[in-house]
């Protein structure tokens, strides 16, 4: 039970340190041996005065923060930066921290989804540090640390969905890790801003499968597109037998446009007309 305490207790003064600027106490109540310590530092300052301004003050650039530690305590007021900042040497030592957008691909990663499919799956992360006090004092390394979570949250995440949603629901997939990893790596001072789906591997196998499936589907499509239209020209057939049927001199007229587009087309292929009366009579006779 003292040990959760414990942990709770340090990242409340974190926090309190990260946000306190008016509480003029540095390193809190550093003791004894420490104000002697402290005294003595401040006397040799003051003896190599003026080089020992070459290691008391210290430069951080725009894009970066230390973290100052006085004696193994985290001085009050939080991180220090941009700019000119003063430690004592003999006693405090500082961490610089890079709070700039970090982007990191993650590595592809074999998931088994829910309906028993294996696909290699690799994603982008872009993360920044938002707090730097807390990710010196929360956590060994917050970027390994980062990470291995997105990692580990890209696991778990896609073992929890079908392939295709894994195919077309990528989007809500990356806002859902996003989150995810954003409250994970809250109380180390992180903040995710992005995560995209790169790549989505399948095995060789179910490729062609996919493939064969598609293909048996626009087969099937394109059947029944033909068979559709076989049905609307044999009405238009039907149709067009109807009017000839009406008017017979229709029929020869027909006859004549063939034979026209015919010889325009073939010009060596000669045509002789027999007219279907003609063969009926012919046909009656010979019955008779």
């Amino acid at each position: 039970m003292g040990e959760p305490n414990q942990q709770a207790t340090s990242l409340d003064y974190a926090k309190d340190c990260a946000n306190d600027d008016s509480n003029p106490r540095d390193g809190g109540d550093l003791g004894c041996c420490g104000y002697i310590l402290w005294f003595l530092s401040l006397v040799v300052i003051a003896l190599t005065f003026p080089f020992s301004l070459c290691l008391c003050i210290k430069v951080v650039q725009e894009y970066e923060r230390a973290v100052i530690f006085r004696l193994g305590r985290l001085i009050a007021g939080g991180a220090k930066g941009p700019g000119l900042f003063f430690i004592i040497p003999c006693i405090d030592s500082y961490t610089k921290v890079d709070i700039r957008t970090v982007s990191f691909d993650v590595p592809p990663q074999e998931v088994l989804t829910k309906d028993s499919v294996t696909v290699a799956v690799d994603a982008v992360v872009y993360y920044r540090v938002q707090n730097a006090t807390m990710s010196i004092t929360n956590v060994e390394d917050s970027n390994r640390s980062t990470r291995l979570l997105a990692a580990t949250t890209l696991r778990n995440v896609l073992g929890t969905k079908n392939l295709s949603e894994i195919l077309s629901e990528r989007e809500t997939i990356s806002h859902y890790m996003q989150s995810s990893l954003d409250e994970g790596t809250d109380p180390w001072g992180v903040k995710c801003e992005r995560v995209e789906i790169k790549d989505v591997r399948l095995p060789v196998q179910l490729q062609r499968a996919m493939a064969a499936e598609a293909e048996a589907a626009r087969e099937a499509r394109a059947k029944v597109i033909a068979a559709e239209g076989e049905q609307k020209a044999s009405r238009s057939l039907k149709e067009a037998a109807e009017v000839l049927t009406e008017a017979p001199a229709a029929l020869q007229l027909r006859y004549l446009q063939t034979l026209n587009t015919i010889s325009a087309e073939k010009n060596s292929t000669i045509i002789f007309p027999l007219p279907i009366d003609l063969l009926q009579s012919f046909m009656s006779r010979q019955e008779s």
